[in-house]
């Protein structure tokens, strides 16, 4: 694979500063049952990395002294941790809500049979990757048979309440795109999604959050290799929106990695970038009493992707948008 952050490293990027940190996201591991292009992670079947129950009790903990109120679990697929269900009730005992970033196809896996319906009795959110409305669109970016697993899982969340109206158990979608593009806008992409499955299949949702692609891991040597990134990342500089800036996901949220390492984001973790333009991995252990408002953040020109056009963050376009 490819290394992009060579390329990414000496950038002109704003510098950024944190604000109150609201949000601990946490990467579970990077083992998937799919393999997308797209993914940043680089996740896939064979990886073995997982996050320990003793990394789990840090996360607790920080949250505990630090106020945090939200828990946002990734992965790979974070449900495939052995430690996943154990962490949700912990989380959810301590009062802190929790995001599930799910692929939808992980509940129709052998041994998840009954995932759908311990998130829905632990009133998780379940923020779901589904690319498209379309099965040939979402077959071709993730695989044959993934839409129709995708729908499968759809439908075992409407029939638990997620994504009923404004109902407790919150259903959103998520969309990137299928290149070296820009998504479209969020609002109107939103409308129909919402018709489409509706109509089509009967399936219903909250919100959807789009996405752009990481020039980064795998989506990053594709573009190397293809003699596009360049480009992509011109692409990325001449939209880059700088209203967008104050609804960076980094400014309210820290990543940490399986084995309990923080960075400023999700990106930065992976392309091994420490917390605040340290010189070395910083532990979460180390900064449990540790205040990181108005700490620096890590940039690099990857960045560029959060801000540029209607900008793009965990929760889908930022507020800064037209």
């Amino acid at each position: 694979m490819l290394d992009t952050f060579p390329l990414l490293r000496k950038t002109d990027f704003p510098p950024l500063r944190r604000d109150r940190l609201t949000t601990l996201q946490a990467n579970l591991g990077y083992r998937c049952n799919q393999a997308c292009l797209h993914c940043h992670v680089a996740a896939s079947p064979k990886r073995t990395e997982t996050m320990s129950w003793a990394t789990m009790e840090t996360l607790l903990e920080f949250a505990a002294r630090q106020g945090v109120r939200q828990f946002d679990l990734t992965g790979g697929a974070p449900e495939l941790n052995p430690d996943f269900r154990r962490l949700v009730r912990a989380a959810r005992a301590q009062g802190i809500a929790v995001i599930d970033r799910c692929n939808l196809t992980i509940l129709g896996e052998p041994g998840q049979e009954d995932l759908a319906a311990f998130l829905a009795e632990q009133q998780v959110e379940v923020v779901a990757s589904l690319p498209c409305y379309l099965e040939e669109n979402v077959d071709r970016q993730r695989g044959n048979g993934v839409f129709e697993k995708s729908l499968s899982g759809l439908r075992q969340l409407n029939a638990l309440g997620y994504g009923q109206g404004d109902g407790p158990l919150r259903l959103n979608l998520v969309y990137n795109p299928g290149g070296a593009a820009l998504p479209p806008a969020q609002a109107a992409l939103e409308s129909a999604y919402k018709t489409e499955l509706q109509q089509r299949y009967g399936v219903v949702f909250n919100q959807l959050y789009v996405l752009a692609n990481m020039p980064i891991k795998r989506f990053g040597s594709e573009l190397m290799a293809s003699g596009g990134f360049h480009r992509y990342m011109e692409t990325l500089r001449q939209a880059h929106r700088h209203e967008n800036l104050p609804g960076v996901m980094c400014r309210t949220l820290i990543s940490v990695d399986w084995q309990g390492a923080v960075y400023d984001c999700d990106f930065n973790q992976m392309l091994a970038m420490p917390l605040g333009g340290s010189s070395a991995p910083v532990m979460l252990a180390d900064l449990l009493a540790v205040n990181l408002e108005n700490c620096p953040i890590s940039v690099a020109g990857h960045c560029y992707g959060c801000t540029a056009g209607q900008g793009s963050s965990c929760g889908g376009a930022l507020a800064g948008a037209a």
